[in-house]
């Protein structure tokens, strides 16, 4: 039960814009206040209590629109997003790496004016952020395996994206199939 529990929840709001995720726990609780449309049940979970079954939600839908434009700007530099979205992969030597064996690297350094932001910010191994130091990669002779273009990305869809690997019935709410479709027509 206690695997049921820790699972994720796709939220939506109102629009059927991805909000993020949620516990299992909270969702059932915001389908049984009716906070929330249950769009999709889990096929594999159910919960038991002693007189009744419940299913799992695996989509859940917001019964009122949220403004959520202005939280999404300022919560995008975390850690563990952007670990994720460079694919735990340092940026400069390309080896793949334990979180706790890579750093944030500012690619422009706050020595030099550089923010704080995600587009700024890759996933470093240690002796290659040391290697780099106060400087930029091509000051350090150190090129950025990925583009920045890649980098501004928004770090909310890329872990949406990241749960959604491995679980199908999510995808046409995060409009991945399309993306699927066009790369498939691009090729």
């Amino acid at each position: 039960m206690k695997t049921i529990l820790n699972g994720r929840v796709l939220l939506l709001n109102f629009s059927y814009e991805p909000l993020g995720t949620i516990g299992v726990a909270r969702s059932v609780c915001l389908a049984f206040r009716e906070s929330v449309f249950v769009e999709e049940y889990d096929a594999e979970r159910v919960l038991h209590s002693v007189n009744a079954t419940f299913r799992v939600p695996s989509v859940v839908r917001l019964r009122a629109y949220v403004n959520v434009r202005r939280r999404r700007h300022a919560s995008g530099a975390k850690r563990l997003r952007i670990y994720v979205r460079d694919r735990f992969t340092c940026q400069y030597c390309g080896k793949r790496k334990a979180a706790d064996e890579l750093t944030l690297d500012h690619i422009t350094p706050r020595a030099q004016a550089g923010d704080s932001m995600p587009e700024n910010l890759v996933a470093a191994c240690v002796p290659c952020n040391n290697r780099k130091g106060n400087r930029t990669p091509e000051q350090a002779r150190m090129p950025l395996l990925t583009s920045q273009h890649k980098l501004r990305v928004g770090l909310d869809r890329v872990m949406l994206c990241h749960y959604a690997e491995s679980r199908p019935e999510w995808r046409k709410y995060l409009f991945m199939e399309a993306e699927d479709d066009a790369r498939i027509m691009s090729a």
